[in-house]
């Protein structure tokens, strides 16, 4: 049996949404070079499921932060669970530990000595300017060159077929378009009127919306969300083909982006989910780097003002740049 064949490696990446599939790339070109290896990562519950049933991935290895358990979910016995995976790990005798992000790192470092691989291989900040690069620059140690190929995540196929099946009336035979209300940073936030507008400029061209947002009340502590921002949305917009979208769970953001033909949102992990499902995307940018964060793989229109402030970004410029996106 080829050395490769009998590799055993254990990507760890247990940050964000958005940086678990910006790795993907790496996976892809792992598995194309080393169709017999066995690939895992380690994540946390959170990000999981967008590496649900992924063809690159063999095993998935998932724990809990302390800062996202439930009411009524014990600290102890997150600590139990994380000490048996671990454990699990230790007993593989693996080959490679990789760490593809970059910057301070130390709870990953932490798991690599815990799991004690033979070696362990990092991320290059020098790798590119995208976070995608910096990433696949762990490539490199298998003999694997050239770009990082587009980011992949996949819907469930039981669930995608459900959705579809239960599309409102008025948006099914229309190209769909995905709205995304939310942004966790206030420079990364669209103006609710901005968002009616270019929602009922779209329906009035033949397109189907799809409204997404963050669930729950703006002033939730944990987890704040747009519940009141959809709800005032949806009135502005009765009676045209406009349509929510519930979200409860990543995996419902999941199939319910798959369903969408291009979608529009700002910068941030729906943004990467939707570009690892391979969908056109008109992304806003506030203050964040959009040279390291930019969607990778899809077709995108970027748009950021100079004064880092989505919210002075026109209806009518994302609009154009709709249009812009091909056919």
């Amino acid at each position: 049996m080829p050395e490769s064949a009998s590799r055993r490696l254990l990507v760890i990446r247990r940050d964000n949404i958005g940086d678990l599939i910006l790795t993907t790339p790496l996976l892809l070109a792992l598995r194309r070079e080393m169709p017999e290896a066995w690939i895992g990562v380690l994540t946390n519950h959170y990000c999981a499921p967008v590496l649900a049933g992924h063809p690159a991935v063999d095993e998935l290895f998932v724990y809990q932060k302390a800062k996202h358990l439930d009411p009524g979910e014990s600290r102890l016995g997150a600590y139990w669970s994380r000490l048996a995976m671990v454990l699990k790990l230790r007993g593989m005798n693996l080959d490679d530990a990789l760490i593809p992000a970059t910057g301070n790192q130390a709870s990953a470092e932490r798991f690599a000595r815990w799991v004690a691989p033979r070696r362990v291989l990092r991320g290059s900040e020098a790798a590119g300017e995208h976070e995608a690069e910096k990433s696949f620059a762990l490539a490199r140690e298998y003999g694997i060159a050239g770009p990082p190929p587009a980011c992949l995540i996949r819907a469930d196929s039981g669930d995608a077929a459900l959705a579809r099946a239960t599309l409102p009336a008025a948006l099914r035979g229309r190209p769909l378009v995905g709205l995304h209300l939310s942004a966790r940073r206030p420079a990364q936030r669209w103006p609710l009127e901005s968002f009616v507008k270019v929602a009922r400029d779209l329906a009035g061209e033949g397109y189907g919306v799809l409204l997404f947002w963050s669930p729950g009340a703006a002033d939730n502590p944990r987890h704040p969300g747009d519940d009141a921002k959809a709800a005032a949305l949806l009135r502005e917009c009765a009676g045209l083909a406009v349509a929510p979208v519930a979200t409860q769970r990543l995996e419902q953001l999941i199939t319910g982006l798959d369903l969408c033909d291009s979608v529009i949102c700002a910068d941030g992990g729906a943004m990467h989910v939707a570009a690892g499902l391979g969908k056109k995307i008109v992304c806003l940018f506030g203050d964040s780097p959009a040279q390291r964060w930019h969607p990778w793989g899809p077709s995108y229109e970027l748009l950021q003002p100079p004064s880092r402030q989505v919210a002075d970004i026109a209806p009518a410029e994302v609009l154009a740049a709709h249009a812009r996106l091909p056919a």
